[in-house]
C-alpha cells in the first residue's frame, strides 16, 4: 500500500485519501455508461478522517470499478467508448479535468458473504443492485455488490493535515515530552507536518522550486 500511495504522490506530497461507493448505486441490468451517466457527481463517500465530504479537484488518483458490465450504444459519449476502461477514464476526466487518473474495471463484483458486515439496505437485491421498493428478504441476503473505490491525492488533504497540526499545538506537548520525546523533536515534527500540508494547497509549485528557493 505504501508503494501504491507513492505512485500517486509528487511535489512533496505523501498522503492519499480513500473513497468508496459500496454499493455503487445501480439498477440491475444497467450498462456501465448508464450507471456513470446517472451520477453528475461521483457517488463515493470519504473513508479518511476529515470533515470535507466533497472534492471537486485532485492531483492524481487510482480508481477501481467492479461488478458492472459494459454494453455498447450511441446515446452518449460514454456509450461510444470501446472498452470499460475508456468509459471510466472519460467519466473521471469529466469529473476531475486535468488530474492524472488511472482507471481499473473488473467484471467480478465485491463478494459480501459473512463474515462481511451485513449493513445493507433492503432496497438491494442479492447481487447488490437497486430495487424500486423494499423486498421481504433480509438485507443479510446480499451476497455481492458493485463497487467504485479510489485512492486520491487531492487538495482536501490540506484540511486533514492542518487539523493534525492543530491537535499537536504546544499546549499538548506536555504528555509527549513526558513519554520521552524532546520538545525540540516535537517542534521539528510539527514543522514537517505543516510543510507537508502546504504541499496540498492549490497552485503549489509542481516542481518543488518554492522549497528550493526557501532553502537557498
Amino acid at each position: 500500500m505504501l508503494h501504491f500511495a507513492d505512485s500517486l504522490t509528487f511535489s512533496g506530497r505523501k498522503v492519499v485519501a480513500a473513497w468508496a461507493a459500496l454499493p455503487l448505486p445501480a439498477l440491475s441490468g444497467s450498462s456501465l455508461p448508464d450507471v456513470l451517466s446517472a451520477h453528475q457527481d461521483v457517488p463515493w463517500k470519504l473513508l479518511s478522517s476529515w470533515k470535507e465530504q466533497k472534492v471537486s479537484s485532485c492531483f492524481a488518483q487510482s480508481v477501481v470499478l467492479r461488478g458492472i458490465c459494459q454494453e455498447k450504444g450511441t446515446r452518449s459519449p460514454l456509450h461510444s467508448c470501446e472498452s470499460p476502461e475508456q468509459v471510466l477514464q472519460l467519466y473521471l476526466h469529466t469529473q476531475f479535468p486535468g488530474a492524472l487518473s488511472t482507471p481499473h474495471v473488473l467484471q467480478q463484483p465485491c463478494h459480501t458473504q459473512p463474515p462481511f458486515p451485513q449493513f445493507f439496505s433492503p432496497l438491494l437485491t442479492r447481487r447488490g443492485f437497486l430495487l424500486d421498493r423494499a423486498q421481504g428478504f433480509s438485507s443479510a441476503g446480499v451476497e455481492s455488490t458493485p463497487v467504485l473505490a479510489a485512492l486520491q491525492s487531492c487538495p482536501g488533504l490540506l484540511w486533514l493535515l492542518s487539523g493534525l497540526c492543530w491537535e499537536l499545538r504546544p499546549r499538548r506537548w506536555g504528555s509527549s515530552c513526558a513519554a520521552g520525546l524532546e520538545q525540540d523533536d516535537v517542534q521539528e515534527a510539527l514543522e514537517e507536518l505543516k510543510t507537508l500540508a502546504q504541499c496540498y494547497e492549490t497552485g503549489f509549485g509542481a516542481d518543488g522550486s518554492e522549497d528550493e528557493a526557501d532553502s537557498d
